[in-house]
């Protein structure tokens, strides 16, 4: 081989390399750009927005007895999954699922508080209501749990149930103490049905904790 079939032949071989090389970028920029856009979709699929819901307070049928006292109202405690701004299905004994496509506008316990003490200021049941941290000097303190906030999809009702105790502010003793449990009847376990049974449930269970909690004692 003379020198000039020697550089024709290099020159080939160097341009051969330079396109596998070309090739096999162009192969792995299509790749990824495929990845990134699979990505992408099922991004776009999992960040759906969900209906937002909110509850409401109860403002008829709260009796007119007043009890001569104060009242600081704590926030009410939950377990998952009730402490989450989700709505709970129960499919089962033991086995729960959340709303499709539906959530609460803030968590259960924070909605639940804001209601119960607006069911008190509604009812005018309690001389002063009042939320921890506010510097009111209070006689009694709230304290509930929430332990059941769902839709039975086996029965088609929605059912709930608050467990209630009246705490002295000086000493801590356990005045009394009562669970309260209240259900409607749910016509289609999706967002709107779902949540206006629930909402008619809570009313129910309200209206019974600010009853009980402004008899005399």
């Amino acid at each position: 081989m003379n020198g000039a079939d020697a550089r024709a032949y290099l020159h080939r071989l160097f341009s051969l390399r330079a396109f596998v090389r070309a090739r096999g970028m162009a192969r792995g920029f299509g790749a990824a750009s495929l990845a990134a856009g699979l990505a992408v979709s099922l991004s776009a699929c999992g960040s759906a927005p969900l209906d937002t819901y909110d509850l409401t307070a109860p403002r008829s049928g709260l009796g007119a007895r007043a009890l001569r006292a104060s009242l600081v109202v704590s926030a009410p405690e939950a377990v998952a999954p009730l402490d989450s701004d989700r709505i709970v299905v129960r499919v089962g004994a033991e086995g729960v699922t959340l709303l499709k496509g539906a959530q609460w506008s803030d968590r259960l316990p924070t909605l639940v508080h804001s209601r119960l003490i607006q069911t008190f200021e509604n009812g005018r049941s309690i001389r002063a209501v009042s939320r921890p941290g506010e510097r009111v000097a209070a006689d009694y303190n709230l304290v509930s749990e929430i332990r059941r906030f769902e839709i039975d999809a086996q029965t088609r009702r929605a059912l709930v149930e608050i467990s209630v105790r009246i705490v002295r502010e000086r000493g801590g003793s356990v005045v009394a103490g009562k669970i309260f449990e209240a259900s409607a009847p749910v016509e289609t376990i999706e967002g709107p049905g779902a949540v206006a049974a629930l909402d008619e449930a809570m009313g129910r269970a309200l209206r019974d904790i600010a009853a009980w909690s402004a008899a005399p004692r």
